[in-house]
């Protein structure tokens, strides 16, 4: 019986990488069918609402959701579709690998270490208001409840992928009674996984040793800021944005998507670098436990990326989309 899954197009160079995904997961045999539904600009601007109900019914439906990424004016307009899409959905895991990758030269080497955010609370709440003009309060909600399951979802996962370390990633010396509960959460749930160590790290310490050594880490778990700079500093590590895969999960739910933007000013060219969105193609397939394809997809990846022959502007080359996508099919 073939998957029912959904696809989010997204806005910008996003029907480019998605289309791109979309061709390697059917080349590596993936048996599905596909519902496409729109979110971002494009929803807006023909559906009159950025994140449609029915958006929201397909992925809360389907066993898997692939999506590309979304354009969210920053200071104005509508609130972040991704932000609406994880909370709506109760998507409280974003789970970010940065995993070195052949052919891609870095001044790091053997990166590979995962990132655990936290996806409904914190700032990412949505609650702010001007208190009087020119004053603007936000609040920063931390629950036990979230911090908890954020916290087992770590050490399950390390469990799962035979990882030895979680490290729980705060800022409880100032702020002792939000991140002070993230951590006492974070400790508490430690006390069910003995096999797995566990400590914590300021997160201004944990930028800094990030930066100096990536290899430090293994596992680290955060609130839902600290996840979204940390994860892309840890892309940064790897490659960049265009080489770095992201899944947001419930339960029973999931969404998977390039963290990328939607990089307007090169929508409809063929330049943008669909590996992210690929890559997040092979978590989905992990997800839904399509392991043998999941890893022939990424050997496909991995073995075009050392070639050399065929990369994409943001890497050095001169390839397009399509000629990427064309070369991971061929590798299968």
């Amino acid at each position: 019986m073939p998957y029912s899954l959904a696809m989010i197009p997204g806005d910008g160079i996003g029907p480019e990488v998605t289309s791109a995904a979309r061709q390697v997961l059917e080349a590596a045999g993936l048996d599905c069918t596909w519902q496409e539904v729109a979110a971002g600009q494009v929803a807006l601007e023909t559906q009159g609402n950025p994140l449609p109900p029915d958006t929201l019914a397909a992925v809360r439906a389907a066993d898997a959701t692939l999506k590309g990424p979304t354009t969210t004016a920053a200071g104005k307009g509508f609130r972040s579709v991704n932000v609406a899409i994880r909370q709506q959905l109760c998507l409280y895991a974003n789970f970010r690998p940065a995993r070195s990758l052949p052919g891609i030269v870095t001044r790091y080497q053997d990166v590979d270490l995962i990132v655990i955010r936290e996806n409904t609370e914190g700032l990412y709440s949505g609650l702010e208001h001007t208190v009087v003009p020119g004053v603007v309060e936000s609040l920063r909600i931390i629950t036990a409840q979230a911090s908890e399951r954020i916290a087992r979802f770590a050490f399950q996962t390390a469990v799962r992928q035979n990882r030895h370390r979680v490290t729980c990633v705060h800022k409880a010396n100032i702020l002792k009674l939000s991140d002070g509960l993230f951590l006492d959460s974070c400790r508490k749930v430690a006390a069910e996984f003995p096999r797995i160590d566990f400590d914590d790290c300021i997160v201004d310490a944990a930028a800094m040793k990030l930066v100096t050594d990536p290899q430090a880490f293994d596992v680290l778990v955060m609130e839902n800021l600290f996840g979204d700079i940390l994860s892309d500093l840890t892309s940064g590590l790897v490659g960049g944005l265009g080489v770095a895969p992201s899944a947001n999960v419930g339960d029973g739910v999931a969404v998977f998507e390039a963290v990328h933007g939607s990089a307007p000013d090169i929508a409809g060219q063929g330049l943008a670098n669909p590996t992210a969105l690929i890559l997040s193609g092979v978590l989905m397939l992990r997800y839904l436990r399509e392991q043998e394809a999941a890893d022939r997809v990424a050997a496909a990846v991995h073995s075009v990326l050392a070639a050399g022959k065929i990369r994409t502007g943001d890497l050095g080359g001169t390839s397009t989309t399509s000629e990427f996508a064309a070369a991971v099919i061929e590798a299968l």
